[in-house]
């Protein structure tokens, strides 16, 4: 390899490879350098590609059982593992390849290795020195590992749970963030008994009550026991089981086949020797950055995961072309706080931007609005359950400042309510636009619709 390079990416992760790519089309010489044989970081290789490829079977299994009720059976599914895990270990080799492809058609130099600083203009990679003018730390976080655990291999973190090693006939997740959840809903589908063990009064917590009420009862429905308010005191392995004694709302134990971690992730800043190019990096692994992505050296940037929540994909992607940007010269900064945030469980959970809640602790005056998918034809018409569309508006402009949404699909319809709030729309500007009819989409107009009192659908 060469011993210099105009811009040195520490990570190839969704942020890594996004701000690689575009440093590239702007005319930088520019290196990727990743500890794993393919591309793609946490999300490809590991995380959100393979969770939704699971989520999708576990989708298809519960709308076979569900056309039931339609008078149309197809029986009870016959599960292969290792065919099913063949076709999420395909569809992430076809997208990890991709980027292999796109990094050589940018002629962005790619290397396999551990990448260490040894100066604030230099590195190590695996006993070779390389220099930069700029390097970007995008490094990720990797799962949170609660203190005291036995080690047995029926301990899992999310990373394990996704090789589908097996599917236990009871399983304990502790932890009811979007992942737990996640979890939950893949393998309650597979046929194993689930539990949801949540430290929180609530599961997904940040997001809407409302909604999460409606996304409770219906993994309860689905046989997912979730226990919130409760806490695991003691964990024993034993031949038999993995035990969990718990405290709380729930008290007594709870023996599973398999257990989940998950708690949250946390950040690989000190796994770069940062400091050593004059860094500082927090108990909690996070290194600072500014909008534009800078560290305490200018020179250096920062992105994804590693900067600290929220530790979204979508937001590395974003905070990596303009960090690319302003490396090249051009003036660029991540001026939103709207993060958009979505569980894909059955039914998904999307929110984004202010919730009543948050709106309540900031003493904010606010208004709230809502459209219920039970009066929603298209929702019906495809066999959807409950479910719930919420926003959030300022009461005397009108303005949309935040939204919720539950039920199939809520994920793809919350960029309608995303760029309403980026563009400063208003109730008005939502429920006059006409929207195609039956459409799920209908619900954002219609709960705009009733705030403004011209609804007629309910």
């Amino acid at each position: 390899m060469s011993d210099h390079t105009d811009l040195l990416v520490i990570g190839a992760g969704p942020g890594g490879y996004a701000c690689a790519f575009r440093a590239a089309d702007l005319g930088m010489t520019v290196t990727l350098v990743d500890a794993r044989d393919r591309l793609g970081g946490v999300c490809l290789n590991e995380g959100c590609i393979p969770s939704k490829a699971l989520l999708h079977a576990a989708e298809v299994i519960r709308e076979a059982a569900h056309m039931a009720d339609w008078g149309i059976s197809f029986g009870a599914p016959k599960i292969d593992l290792d065919a099913l895990r063949a076709k999420k270990d395909d569809i992430v080799g076809q997208l990890t390849g991709g980027l292999g492809g796109l990094a050589k058609r940018r002629k962005v130099t790619t290397i396999k290795g551990t990448a260490q600083f040894t100066g604030a203009n230099s590195v190590d990679i695996d006993g070779k020195e390389l220099r930069f003018d700029k390097a970007v730390i995008a490094v990720g976080s990797a799962p949170v590992q609660l203190p005291g655990w036995p080690d047995d291999a029926r301990i899992w973190d999310s990373t394990a749970a996704l090789e589908l090693r097996e599917v236990p006939k009871t399983l304990a997740i502790v932890g009811g963030g979007i992942i737990g959840l996640e979890m939950a809903t893949i393998y309650s589908a597979l046929g194993a008994d689930v539990t949801v063990i949540e430290l929180a009064d609530q599961i997904a917590a940040g997001a809407d009550p409302e909604a999460v009420a409606i996304l409770r009862s219906a993994l309860e429905t689905q046989g997912v026991t979730i226990q919130t308010g409760t806490q695991v005191q003691v964990v024993k392995a034993t031949k038999a089981a993995i035990t969990l004694t718990c405290t709380g709302v729930y008290d007594g134990q709870i023996k599973a086949g398999a257990v989940i971690q998950s708690v949250g992730r946390r950040a690989n800043g000190d796994k770069v020797g940062a400091d050593v190019a004059g860094i500082a990096v927090s108990d909690r692994g996070v290194i600072a950055a500014d909008d534009a992505g800078r560290t305490e050296q200018p020179h250096i940037f920062a992105i994804g995961d590693v900067t600290g929540n929220p530790m979204l994909a979508h937001r590395a992607t974003h905070q990596g072309h303009i960090t690319a940007e302003v490396a090249a010269g051009h003036r660029a900064a991540l001026e939103t706080v709207l993060i958009p945030s979505v569980a894909y469980t059955n039914p998904e959970l999307a929110w984004v931007g202010l919730t009543q809640a948050q709106a309540k602790a900031e003493g904010r005056k606010v208004k709230t609005t809502s459209f219920p998918w039970a009066a929603s034809g298209r929702n019906l018409a495809s066999g959807g359950g409950d479910g719930l569309t919420k926003l959030v508006y300022d009461p005397d402009s009108g303005r949309i400042l935040g939204g919720t949404i539950i039920g199939r699909n809520a994920g793809e319809l919350l960029g309608e309510i995303t760029l309403a709030i980026e563009m400063g729309a208003t109730l008005e500007d939502i429920g006059l636009t006409i929207h195609a009819h039956p459409t799920l989409s209908e619900t954002v107009a219609f709960a705009c619709e009733r705030a403004l009192g011209t609804l007629t659908d309910l």
